[in-house]
């Protein structure tokens, strides 16, 4: 049975058959008992913090310093030298930085097209509003 369900239609025990002893009271308090699930339920959430721009600067950084431990730790991992050809241009270097030069390049190129593609946009819906 669901705890949100244990208040809703629950029979009340049956009545015992003979009445109990009165016994007197205990003179030491008897010991608090801890509020139910359901007492827990019904409490309303306290109200959530606000997201804020440092907030989502401070988690940009930890995302940033975690991919720089990844990135040094395949560098690390990856020091063997490769034969590289572009173009007219040979040579040899590490096999890590060969991969960063072309991920880079990569993002170069990415941002490229997203920032033609952005100012497009931003003429498309300028000439519109005029």
């Amino acid at each position: 049975m669901s705890v949100l369900h244990r208040t809703r239609n629950t029979p009340e025990p049956p009545a015992p058959a003979t009445p109990a002893p009165i016994t007197p009271a205990p003179a030491t308090p008897a010991p608090a008992t801890p509020p139910s699930a359901v007492d827990e339920l019904s409490k309303p959430l306290p109200p959530r913090v606000p997201r804020t721009r440092i907030s989502s600067v401070w988690l940009g950084i930890c995302a940033a310093a975690v991919g720089l431990v990844v990135l040094i730790i395949f560098m690390l991992q990856n020091t063997g030298s490769v034969e590289v050809n572009f173009l007219w241009m040979e040579g040899s270097l590490p096999l890590a930085l060969a991969l960063f030069i072309a991920g880079v390049g990569t993002t170069i190129v990415a941002t490229t097209i997203g920032a033609a593609r952005m100012t497009q946009l931003r003429r498309l819906v300028r000439d519109r509003k005029s």
